[in-house]
């Protein structure tokens, strides 16, 4: 899923936020209006994906966006620099989107997604057939199959879409954590950082958020062909 960022919709680049973080935040504690909107701007369609993680609904979600912004406002004075700017937004939105969460009798804990299991399979093992079968152990069940898309199904935005809406069809710890890595293009230990987990549970997320987003790509293109 190397191409996701570019295919989903990718993360505004007006304020590239720890370029110059110091004056930004010096700016933001100013009451800098112009300075205050471009961060809103670059990070609000981001911050819209995670807390869409837990809101049943779009206008839950932007409110809980709303809710973030007020945060920043009024807490910039005490932000410590002991993370980046982002990742300190990242959690007030989190948090307050587990206590709206819990508000509305939804509430949804992160490590959600099941055991964690082994992160270094590229591919669902659903799509081999078992090691006991009798004339195919091991091998493709499904297989990949020549693309063949015309290019003006690309253009038409078919991917993207069927991206997105594999995304927004995650539980809510992998849908925050792909969110995070493939549209907003933050590295993993930032990720990680500010939705308080462990490195390997991140990779594991985004792994399994990844075999799903590739598998909803595959059935749109039909790029699987049963090898038998």
């Amino acid at each position: 899923m190397s191409g996701l960022r570019q295919a989903a919709e990718p993360e505004a680049t007006a304020v590239r936020i720890g370029v110059d973080e110091h004056a930004l935040v010096g700016a933001l504690r100013a009451g800098d209006e112009s300075a205050f909107r471009r961060l809103v701007e670059a990070q609000s369609a981001t911050l819209l994906r995670v807390a869409r993680a837990y809101a049943p609904t779009d206008a839950l979600a932007e409110e809980i966006v709303q809710e973030t912004w007020i945060g920043v406002i009024t807490g910039i004075d005490r932000f410590e620099g002991r993370s980046s700017l982002r990742t300190w937004i990242v959690r007030i939105l989190v948090n307050i989107a587990r206590t709206r969460s819990k508000r509305e009798a939804r509430s949804i804990p992160f490590a959600s997604a099941g055991p964690v299991g082994s992160d270094d399979e590229p591919l669902d093992p659903d799509r081999f057939f078992a090691t006991g079968h009798a004339l195919y152990a091991g091998h493709w069940r499904l297989g990949p199959a020549a693309w063949g898309v015309p290019e003006e199904r690309l253009l038409a935005g078919e991917i993207r879409e069927a991206i997105l809406h594999a995304i927004d069809a995650l539980p809510p710890s992998q849908r925050e954590v792909i969110t995070l890595r493939d549209i907003g293009g933050w590295p993993a230990d930032e990720v990680c950082n500010a939705l308080g987990i462990s490195e390997t549970n991140g990779r594991v997320l985004l792994h399994r958020a990844r075999t799903k987003v590739r598998a909803a790509v595959e059935e749109l293109l039909g790029a699987t062909a049963p090898t038998t």
